[in-house]
């Protein structure tokens, strides 16, 4: 676990969480008009935050050194999960304390969006650490998570992921927003897991170090 700790991008979470914090306090300046639709969207821009500092969860620098090492990648990442999940639960806890009661959407879908934005990052970075010998994928994951919210923006939203709930296809959207969450989830489960060749390639360097 030390190890796995040390090589941790602290600096990359701490400074995305930063700015997604000062971003959910933006809702409490004088001049901000209180109302569920712009603390929906600095919410949404606060998630895309958290999301874009665990971009780099699985940077490793010391991956082409650790990859025969007896501790196998999938173990390693559970390990990065296990540290940073409950302080992102924590970060977003206090996000959403920090907005006013007044402007506070919806806190279930709002949760939901934000789940699923950051499944997305962690399956990015999966797909990309999982078919690449890249040791450091955060910074690809990261502008392939701006380019897909991009694309949100500009989908109109009786089809896309950004409606409001005064919307009358806001409900169909929480669909479509849970559908994100399961199929990065199962993206993270499905290719977390080392190949079979690379993982016999692991154990006979393993064996043959002995």
């Amino acid at each position: 676990m030390v190890p796995v700790w040390r090589t941790l991008p602290r600096r990359a979470l701490t400074i995305a969480g930063a700015v997604g914090l000062l971003l959910a306090a933006s809702t409490r300046l004088p001049d901000h008009a209180p109302g569920a639709g712009p603390g929906l969207f600095v919410l949404r821009l606060t998630a895309l935050s958290g999301a874009l500092g665990l971009a780099f969860l699985l940077d490793d620098p010391a991956r082409n050194t650790s990859a025969t090492t007896p501790v196998a990648r999938p173990l390693r990442t559970v390990l990065r999960l296990a540290m940073a999940l409950p302080l992102t639960a924590l970060w977003w806890t206090t996000a959403l304390l920090l907005v006013p009661s007044p402007t506070r959407p919806p806190l279930l879908p709002v949760t939901l969006q934000a789940a699923a934005t950051t499944a997305a990052a962690l399956a990015l970075a999966t797909v990309a650490v999982r078919f690449t010998d890249s040791p450091e994928v955060g910074r690809s994951t990261a502008i392939c998570l701006l380019t897909g919210a991009a694309v949100a923006v500009l989908t109109p939203n009786r089809w896309g992921l950004l409606a409001t709930p005064a919307d009358p296809w806001w409900e169909p959207t929480q669909l479509r927003w849970a559908a994100v969450l399961g199929v990065t989830l199962a993206v993270c489960a499905l290719w977390t897991p080392e190949p079979l060749g690379q993982g016999l390639l692991r154990r006979t360097a393993t064996t043959s170090g002995r």
